[in-house]
């Protein structure tokens, strides 16, 4: 069984929770475990919410006021990755981006999406866009199924 879902959406906090209620949906339509659900749209809500506060471009034009979410349910497997066209991460050693290593103090009201979204998920890849402005956040995450789901993978 396969899902996947795309979406350009306003960079505005409204967006967010759209964006977590399509996947929740999409989880229980395809008989994922509750907790591992809750993981990826927590994981997910953390990525939106760094689009949504920093992925504006320096010029006004209207690529820059929106972000995208493409999530893919393939077999055991979910990956989600959120793009958008601000400054992207600061260049490191090579060109590489270069994301914030360090986690926030946990009092913080800023500064933990990325250590958060790397607790939650399998595998994460950060990263500016190639060849354009912008982020690419992407994690991917195994599955497992509650007993009984109606659609399994085969």
């Amino acid at each position: 069984m396969s899902i996947w879902w795309s979406l350009r959406l306003r960079r505005d906090a409204a967006s967010v929770p759209l964006a977590r209620r399509l996947l929740l949906g999409a989880m229980e339509t395809a008989g994922v475990d509750p907790d591992i659900s809750y993981d990826l749209s927590v994981a997910l809500t953390e990525a939106c919410a760094n689009a949504v506060e920093h992925g504006g471009g320096a010029a006004r034009h209207p690529s820059s006021e929106a972000y995208r979410v493409t999530a893919y349910l393939e077999g055991e497997k979910c990956r989600i990755e959120v793009a958008d066209e601000g400054p992207g991460f600061p260049a490191a050693a090579g060109g590489r981006a270069h994301p914030p290593a360090r986690p926030a103090p946990y009092d913080a009201e800023h500064g933990r999406g990325l250590c958060l979204i790397q607790e939650l998920a399998d595998h994460v890849h950060i990263d500016n866009k190639p060849g354009h402005s912008g982020a690419v956040v992407s994690f991917d995450k195994i599955l497992k199924r509650r007993k009984g789901a109606p659609l399994m993978a085969v």
